[in-house]
């Protein structure tokens, strides 16, 4: 043996070596707990197979809701214009707020003690419930008896960004897990050829919060939403180049896949077995992603209903595609619509948001019901914080208000026909029933069977889960 070659020999030993102390040494350990605690955790008796990492998995306990759809209305509705009349808002409009209600108190952009504002928009009682609601939702009013209004709502943070990762995350800090994610850690997913957490966005603009607010965190990025493009390919450079045929295809990808394969049982890091599925989910999607995204072969009826457009981009369309997704098996779907935060000009922005989304929400809801699947699929309605009883821009505009604000939840075990808390005579604070996000993540996970104190990941040395160390579940919108 020449020495150049002995010496080879000797580095590839001395690598061995090292690798096998390092690796297997803590690695494989720390693998083999995290394994043992997310059996131990989500009560399963099986780890995910790794070919097949979101197959589903069983919750702590029997769910109500086995998925959810997720209308997040990005900006911040005007809880005083839509949801929560206030008569003593419109007897003082114009007037100073009382001095002892401000103490304290920090707005994002006006001066505190700006003149109140009076609600812009007359208020009519619905359905059996009688759940009143602002003359610009009157679709949602014919399905006012399925829902459930939470009007105590509250939160910590009172800017765009930080607000809405916190409604998303249960953290106003980049790099949590979102409530999707969390979701599709837990349950894993009924669908094969489509991802588990599909979001879509729509509106003036982009989220504040960016990716964020559907990304994984810390958790595998196995987990974190997928964002589909509202025409054409719903994700870019799904369809093959030219000159690569499907046996082309399937030979190069069941090569990538041997060779990652070989690499994760060298390493075990659990991102080669994301990216396996990523390739493979792909390949899938190819044939499953046109027929999900053509809505023309919806009937006529369905597509009036929603106010849907074939070939169009629109909340609507959205609404009718997230229908489509969960009837297939996804777990998650998330619409932003990001057009609500009306700091003037709140009257024509308001009547302009409404028109694009006040019919399609109450479709979902009715579509959902009538095909039998309402009773377990959760909807969420809701911005990241409400807006001031105070005027902003001359007499036509409120700032960002994180005290109080509402929301409307339906399905997926939610007690229908209420409506839940109380704010204070101005719309100012909550005041009876307070609903803070904690609470709202702890309920909604309690809904999709988990005690949110025990759906946990352990990630530099500590559990972590949703609702951080707070959340009470609010039992009372429960059915």
């Amino acid at each position: 043996m020449t020495k150049p070659e002995h010496f080879a020999n000797e580095a590839r030993k001395e690598i061995t070596r090292r690798w096998f102390f390092k690796q297997c040494g803590v690695g494989v350990g720390a693998m083999a707990l995290n394994s043992l605690l997310q059996e131990s955790l989500l009560g399963n008796s099986a780890a995910p197979s790794q070919t097949n990492p979101l197959a589903p998995k069983a919750p702590h306990f029997a769910p109500k809701a086995k998925r959810v759809i997720y209308l997040f209305m990005a900006g911040a509705p005007s809880h005083l214009d839509l949801f929560d009349y206030k008569p003593e808002l419109a007897k003082f409009n114009g007037k100073l707020p009382p001095s002892d209600l401000l103490k304290g108190y920090r707005a994002a952009f006006i001066n505190p003690s700006s003149k109140l504002l009076g609600p812009k928009f007359k208020f009519s009682k619905y359905g059996k419930s009688g759940a009143e609601l602002s003359e610009l939702l009157p679709r949602l009013g014919e399905v006012a008896d399925d829902i459930a209004i939470v009007k105590s709502m509250y939160t910590d943070a009172f800017n765009h960004a930080p607000a809405q990762i916190f409604m998303n995350t249960g953290s106003q800090q980049f790099g949590r897990p979102s409530m999707g994610a969390w979701t599709t850690y837990g349950l894993g997913s009924e669908s094969q050829n489509l991802p588990s957490y599909v979001v879509f966005s729509s509106g003036s603009k982009g989220t504040s919060g960016g990716a964020s607010n559907w990304g994984c965190g810390f958790l595998p990025s196995l987990y974190q939403g997928v964002l589909f493009r509202n025409q054409g390919e719903p994700i870019l450079y799904l369809s093959n180049p030219k000159g690569v045929d499907a046996e082309m295809q399937r030979d190069s990808l069941d090569s990538i896949k041997r060779l990652n394969q070989k690499h994760f049982e060298s390493v075990g890091d659990p991102e080669i077995t994301t990216r396996i599925n990523s390739y493979e989910m792909a390949y899938r999607m190819q044939t499953s992603a046109p027929e999900l995204m053509d809505i023309s072969k919806e009937s006529t009826a369905t597509l009036e209903m929603y106010g849907a457009e074939p070939g169009k981009s629109s909340f609507a369309n959205n609404c009718l595609l997230a229908r489509r997704l969960v009837e297939r098996g996804v777990r998650f779907v998330q619409l932003f619509h990001e057009a609500w935060d009306q700091h003037g000009d709140l009257v024509n922005g308001l009547k302009r948001n409404c028109r694009d989304t006040d019919q399609a929400c109450a479709a979902l809801i009715k579509d959902l019901k009538q095909r039998g699947m309402l009773d377990d699929t959760l909807v969420i309605w809701g911005g990241e914080f409400g807006r001031t009883p105070m005027v902003q821009g001359g007499d036509d505009g409120r700032d960002h208000h994180p005290n109080a604000f509402s929301m409307w939840l339906a399905g997926g075990g939610i007690k229908p026909g209420i409506t839940y808390g109380e704010s204070d005579e101005f719309g100012f604070n909550a005041s009876r029933d307070k609903v803070h996000v904690h609470d709202l993540h702890a309920t909604l996970l309690k809904l999709l069977g988990f005690y949110h104190t025990k759906l946990t990941y352990r990630f530099q040395g500590r559990d972590f889960r949703l609702t951080d160390v707070h959340g009470e579940v609010v039992n009372k919108l429960i059915a």
